[in-house]
């Protein structure tokens, strides 16, 4: 990666293009600290909970996605996360105190362990699958490109049921 005279950083394809023979393309992008956050979960009979956000998720995003998934999933939840530091922290054992541990069970995945992990394989297919090969004007764009992905996601159940199959995870 190197910038150019505009300030631009030009960045090697990780992909294949197309191009003129004997024209490498070049994809040239501003650097900057703007990112997108997302948060999302699967069901065992394939059902897709995402959230996408332009800021950061701190404890109150996590306990309001938790709150999301017990008001869309009836009965009890079982939730395997990670080990991401926001997922143990005192604000989580708090919600779960005040009465959500009634219906949601969190159980954290050892390690590092994306074999495990069926988002995993989740946010793979969307990389790779539904947004291969897509280049995004800015962040507004890349989000609009995004939530059309999840939408297209959530009609292939078999792809999300085959994720957590997978993983060992049974229907």
């Amino acid at each position: 990666m190197f910038a150019d005279q505009a300030g631009f950083y030009v960045l090697p394809m990780a992909v294949r293009t197309w191009a003129p023979r004997g024209q490498t393309p070049i994809l040239k992008v501003k650097l900057t600290r703007d990112h997108l956050s997302a948060m999302s979960g699967i069901t065992l009979d394939g059902r897709l909970f995402m959230q996408i956000r332009k800021t950061r998720y701190d404890c109150q995003a996590v306990i309001g996605f938790l709150r999301v998934l017990l008001r869309k999933i009836p009965g009890k939840v079982l939730l395997i996360w990670d080990g991401s530091p926001i997922h143990r922290s005192k604000e989580i054992k708090a919600f779960l105190k005040q009465g959500a541990a009634k219906r949601l069970h969190l159980e954290q995945l050892p390690g590092y362990a994306p074999d495990l992990n069926p988002d995993e394989g989740i946010w793979n297919y969307l990389k790779r699958v539904e947004m291969g090969n897509l280049c995004c004007r800015d962040l507004t764009h890349l989000q609009e490109e995004l939530i059309r992905a999840r939408e297209r996601l959530r009609h292939k159940r078999h792809i999300i049921e085959a994720c957590s199959r997978q993983c060992g995870y049974l229907v």
